[in-house]
């Protein structure tokens, strides 16, 4: 760029960086890449020889909200009858039966996704959780967490939660703006989070995580400044900073938002810097891309002492053997690779109705998977990685090579074969962990803007 200074060079080539296509690496190799070559009989296989004893986290998907909000990117839907919703849980218990009990295996950790999961209802969750308990051993549950909706939670809900063992919730909040909220389609007063998060405090609750959003349709700066600022009031343990992923190819009511009125790329950067900021002077500290917690929750300290994770639910402390998925489109992962379950309802309902289980895709990781994963895990969660951990640098050097751009830009440091991100390339770790991705320069599949 002619006349240009080195700030404007940077920014210049910080933003084209921005609008690259690239997975969220929860899992590598990503979703897009299963493939029915892993089926039911695969999973069964790979089930049983989990070895005895060995612990387990579960995962249960719920399918349903009651409306679908404009942003949303999960595997959900609306219904206004209970018809579907009870005909799924009847579904979901038949599933843990087919499950089995895993050679004994313990369960450190349950997480209920969706979707809105406690659309189940009291009656529900405390079936399913009594299932649960029937099948596995509890003993070493260390979480117990469960996805909220504010809009949908009264106190008779709260206190089953707290009943059938919950010790962690999940708020959506996104934004507090009214004018984004109406452009996302979920209008919800900031008094209704606060009200939910007094409830489930004064259950005994106390563990609670905030999801916020940048890159809403309408939103500005000050919107994801002040909506950081009331989210940290509230003090949960965490947060979560998430860039709207505006694919409407892939979810077609995304077609609801105007794409003139999402924000540019130099704007996302900004409402993602700015919001950050807020919630550091509130005291949190950053974790990984987009997390946040105070000092002294256990996400904090694993971040500092190398024992940060990343699944299918962001970063997490879960260390476990295997992760078992329940429900439609549920994903799990054991030792030997990845599968996943029907993403229809119907098509789930069918196999589990039919004593079968419901993998419908999946993917055998192969010696290099492994290796490329580790790395990627790490660099995901540490922001350095030591090559020399993994083979050396010798044997990473197109990988090298690919990062050199962003080393140009100050996004992150190589020397030798120690890579470490700048506290300006936080933002741009997603593109660093790209250099190491095989599958991606192969794959037609489209990913979501990386920042």
């Amino acid at each position: 760029m002619l006349g240009a200074t080195r700030e404007d060079r940077l920014m210049t080539g910080s933003l084209t960086l921005t609008e690259r296509n690239v997975p969220r690496y929860t899992s590598y190799p990503s979703a897009p890449h299963f493939t029915a070559a892993v089926g039911p009989d695969t999973y069964r296989g790979w089930l049983d020889t989990l070895p005895a004893g060995a612990n387990v986290s579960l995962y249960i998907h719920v399918p349903f909200c009651t409306e679908l909000c404009f942003y949303c990117g999960c595997n959900t839907r609306a219904v206004r009858k209970r018809g579907p919703v009870d005909a799924y849980a009847e579904r979901l218990i038949d599933e843990i039966g087919l499950i089995g009990n895993l050679n004994g295996a313990r369960l450190t950790h349950l997480h209920w996704g969706g979707g809105t999961p406690s659309i189940l209802g009291p009656e529900w969750l405390e079936t399913i959780a009594a299932k649960l308990a029937s099948r596995f051993d509890l003993g070493d549950l260390r979480e117990h967490a469960i996805e909220l909706d504010p809009r949908r939670l009264d106190q008779p809900l709260v206190r089953t939660l707290k009943a059938i063992g919950v010790n962690r919730a999940s708020l959506g909040m996104q934004d507090a703006s009214p004018h984004v909220q109406h452009a996302i389609g979920r209008v919800q007063p900031f008094e209704q989070v606060e009200r939910a998060a007094h409830w489930l405090r004064d259950a005994g609750i106390e563990n609670l995580n905030l999801d916020l959003m940048y890159g809403l349709p309408k939103q500005t700066v000050r919107d994801a400044a002040r909506s950081a600022e009331l989210a940290a009031s509230l003090r949960p343990q965490r947060l979560a900073l998430f860039g709207y992923a505006h694919v409407p190819w892939f979810k077609t009511h995304m077609r609801l938002i105007d794409d003139a009125s999402l924000p540019n790329a130099a704007e996302r950067l900004e409402q993602a810097r700015v919001a950050a900021e807020t919630l550091a002077s509130f005291g949190y500290q950053a974790v990984g891309l987009d997390h946040f917690a105070l000092p002294d929750d256990e996400l904090c300290v694993a971040a500092r002492e190398g024992r940060l994770h990343r699944n299918f639910q962001g970063y997490t402390t879960d260390d476990a053997d295997a992760l078992i998925g329940l429900g439609a489109s549920a994903i799990g992962k054991l030792p030997q690779g990845f599968v996943q379950n029907a993403p229809d309802t119907a098509g789930y309902a069918r196999a589990v109705s039919a004593g079968q289980l419901a993998t419908v895709k999946g993917l055998t990781l192969s010696a290099d998977d492994i290796l490329r994963a580790a790395i990627i895990e790490r660099l995901m969660c540490d922001l350095a990685l030591d090559l020399d951990a993994f083979g050396g640098a010798a044997r990473f050097a197109d990988e090298l090579a690919a990062l050199q751009d962003l080393a140009a830009h100050g996004l992150l440091t190589i020397d030798g074969a120690r890579i470490t991100v700048t506290d300006k390339g936080r933002p741009y770790i997603r593109i660093a962990a790209a250099a190491f991705d095989t599958y991606l320069t192969t794959s037609a599949k489209r990913h979501s803007v990386a920042v």
